[in-house]
C-alpha cells in the first residue's frame, strides 16, 4: 500500500467485522470454559501443542512459535501449568540452561476435559450456523489473508 492509498469502505467493514467477531467468539468460548470450571483457552493451546509433540515435548521457543505467545507470557503460563502438575520441565542434555516441556497425564486429562467444552463451543458458535460449503468458503477466504508460513 502506498502512502496515499487508503482502505476501501468495504475493506474497513471487513476488518472491523473480523476483529469484532473474533473477539466475541473467543470470549464466548472462554465463558464456556469458565462456566465448566476449567482453565482459560491459552492453557488449552499449550497443552494441545505439547500433547501433539508427544514424549519428546517442546522447547519453550518452539511453543512460542506454535502458539504465538510472547516469551514473557509463555514463561508465566508454563510456571502456572507446572505448578498445577499439568506439565513438567526436563533438562536438555546438550544445553545446560535449556529445558524441554512435556505434558503430564494430568495435563492430558485436563486438555481432554477442556476439549469437550471448547469443541462444543466451536460447534455451537460456528459449525451449527454455517453449512459445510460456507465453512470451506470462509476458511479459504481467511487463508488468503494469512501471511505465508515462515521457514525455520
Amino acid at each position: 500500500m502506498t502512502e496515499t492509498a487508503m482502505p476501501s469502505p468495504e475493506a474497513i467493514k471487513v476488518w472491523a467485522r473480523l476483529m469484532r467477531v473474533s473477539r466475541q467468539l473467543m470470549e464466548r468460548a472462554e465463558d464456556a470454559l469458565k462456566e465448566g470450571g476449567l482453565p482459560p483457552l491459552a492453557w488449552y493451546d499449550v497443552l494441545h501443542e505439547l500433547a501433539e509433540a508427544g514424549e519428546a515435548g517442546l522447547r519453550p521457543f518452539q511453543l512460542i512459535e506454535r502458539t504465538l505467545f510472547a516469551q514473557y507470557n509463555i514463561s508465566r503460563l508454563l510456571a502456572r501449568l507446572e505448578a498445577g502438575g499439568l506439565v513438567e520441565k526436563l533438562p536438555v542434555a546438550d544445553d545446560g540452561r535449556g529445558q524441554t516441556i512435556r505434558v503430564t497425564a494430568t495435563g492430558r486429562e485436563t486438555r481432554r476435559r477442556m476439549w469437550a467444552v471448547y469443541g462444543r463451543s466451536i460447534v455451537d458458535l460456528v459449525g451449527a450456523k454455517l453449512s459445510t460449503v460456507e465453512l470451506n468458503t470462509v476458511s479459504a477466504m481467511l487463508g488468503r489473508l494469512r501471511d505465508p508460513p515462515v521457514d525455520h
